[in-house]
């Protein structure tokens, strides 16, 4: 504790990483608020604010202890990991730099409200855990944030309960963003975080992260494969690593599996696990979308055996499948079936989470294998599967229900990968625009849903960072004298794509049109909800 409230408190540049300012306290324990106010602390203060905190932990002679479980951790005498001290719970709550102006005021009423449903105040019917909050600034990066530090030990020496307490956290924001008008995080998506450390170390080699380029070979490999075996083949073929992991004691169950970048002569691979690159690249996600028989099973092991030996690939097959059809009829066929996908996309409720997760899922990996064609370092298409990639990533699949049939753009997917890295055709003109009304549609979908900040990032990347390259492609022409196949009832006529190609050339969104299927936007317009901060009073012993 005492480290900690030197830390928070300290404005010397050279003991931070973020320049503090003016640090002081805008909520806490009833006592510790009476004492100090809001007025600015120093180190003396710290002092003073982390004996308050620790002490029912040290007049009751209780340790909270948790098993290191950091990797290579030191073991103890029973084999175990050491034990750590760690009666100390800390976390921020912060705001994104574009956020409103959030009061002290306001600030402790969040805070307040965080710690009653974590629990850790008499709101749980149990002794209160002493706790503060302190302001101390915004961060370099412009995120207006406060720090709270709480004692596990209560008042009676009875130990607080962390169990679940990340989950739990984020649960309890996304309720107080809503509460205080705030920007609000969506609660059925969410996209994996990275540790700060990559990042640095990224910026310090001059390259992207590892985990960014491997999500986006793997999730080209993965669009572009219809069976397991061909998933692996193709993400050995783009020069990635990969290892099965097995299912214990056994040599023929492969129940995950890693990957890595090939790395340079003399350095070690960095291995990532498939699902925590992204929350849809794990092995029984990807698994729904290939057809499971016997068959299909041998060869996927036979493949992730020769990977994990780093043997040929059994069965190697380079470009896509042979076809019947010219090049050309192809292009055409995969360009309809992206113009159905995307005329669907009309009639798709908004909440069916599900749905648009895999349509997502399937246009990000046709940009991810478009921009392992044609960028030697992450560009623009690089940028539109990222973005693409975040809505394909539901928070809890299980709370879904399966996707509705629609248009496979795994063939696509292929053709766009055996193209050649110096291939901009009209042919693929003419698919690119049909992405592009897929992708309205979910920037669409995501503004119908009140999602801000998914609005705001999508709508960046398809508006600014996607326009030169759109303009750069040639001239799209009408394929559909060349398709083979008879079109799908309630196909778009021709006269859709000179509506695709204003949506590409000009980048920004359209207005808004018709209110799709089960839409969340209220039928009757109601007055926008504002905050009203709490009056202190005799029922409140906290002061400001």
């Amino acid at each position: 504790m005492q480290g900690l409230l030197s830390y928070l408190v300290s404005v010397d540049a050279d003991k931070t990483a973020n320049v503090h300012t003016d640090p002081h306290l805008v909520a806490g324990s009833p006592a510790m608020m009476a004492w100090f106010d809001d007025g600015i602390l120093d180190q003396d203060d710290a002092d003073r604010i982390a004996a308050f905190l620790d002490r029912p932990r040290k007049e009751f002679g209780v340790e909270v202890l948790y098993r290191d479980q950091r990797k290579n951790a030191p073991r103890g005498p029973d084999g175990k990991a050491q034990l750590l001290k760690g009666d100390v719970w800390h976390c921020s709550l912060s705001l994104s730099a574009g956020e409103r102006h959030v009061t002290d005021q306001e600030w402790g009423d969040i805070a307040n409200d965080f710690i009653d449903q974590m629990g850790f105040s008499e709101a749980s019917g149990k002794a209160p855990c002493r706790w503060v909050a302190i302001d101390h600034g915004t961060s370099s990066k412009g995120n207006h944030h406060i720090h709270l530090a709480v004692s596990l030990v209560r008042e009676d020496g009875t130990k607080a309960s962390v169990h679940n307490d990340r989950s739990r956290a984020q649960d309890m924001c996304r309720g107080l963003e809503k509460k205080y008008g705030l920007e609000e995080l969506s609660t059925v998506h969410a996209s994996r975080g990275y540790e700060p450390a990559e990042k640095q170390t990224a910026i310090r080699q001059g390259r992207e992260m590892h985990r960014t380029s491997l999500e986006r070979k793997v999730r080209a490999a993965s669009t572009a494969a219809s069976t397991e075996a061909e998933f692996v083949r193709q993400g050995r073929d783009m020069g990635l690593l990969m290892r099965p992991r097995y299912a214990k004691n056994t040599t023929d169950v492969v129940v995950g599996y890693s990957v890595a970048e090939r790395p340079p002569k003399g350095e070690r691979p960095v291995w990532f696990g498939g699902g925590k690159i992204a929350r849809d690249l794990g092995l029984g996600q990807m698994r729904t979308k290939w057809p499971d028989t016997a068959q299909g099973s041998l060869e996927a092991v036979a493949e992730w055996n020769a990977a994990a030996r780093n043997r040929r690939q059994v069965k190697p097959q380079r470009g896509p499948a042979k076809s019947e059809y010219t090049v050309a009829q192809q292009w055409a066929i995969h360009t309809a079936n992206a113009e159905e996908m995307a005329d669907r996309l009309a009639s798709l409720p908004v909440d069916d989470h599900a749905s648009w997760a895999k349509v997502a899922r399937e246009t990000s990996g046709v940009f991810a294998a478009w921009s392992t064609q044609l960028e030697t370092t992450a560009g623009p298409l690089a940028a539109t599967a990222a973005e693409l990639a975040k809505t394909a990533q539901l928070r809890d699949v299980r709370q879904h229900t399966k996707p509705v049939p629609l248009p496979s753009l795994a063939s696509s997917t292929m053709l766009l990968l055996a193209a050649g890295s110096n291939s901009k055709t009209a042919a693929q003109s003419a698919l690119l625009l049909q992405l592009m009304r897929t992708s309205r549609a979910i920037y669409d979908m995501h503004e119908q849903s009140k999602r801000l900040r998914e609005v705001r990032n999508l709508g960046q990347v398809l508006s600014t960072e996607l326009r030169p390259f759109v303009r750069a492609m040639p001239d799209p022409v009408n394929t559909k004298g060349n398709i083979p196949v008879t079109a799908a009832p309630g196909r778009s006529s021709e006269q859709d794509l000179p509506e695709a190609v204003r949506i590409a050339r000009r980048g920004s969104p359209m207005p808004l049109g018709a209110v799709r299927q089960g839409s969340v936007v209220p039928s009757t317009a109601e007055p926008a909800r504002t905050y009203q901060p709490t009056v202190p009073g005799p029922e409140k012993d906290y002061g400001r």
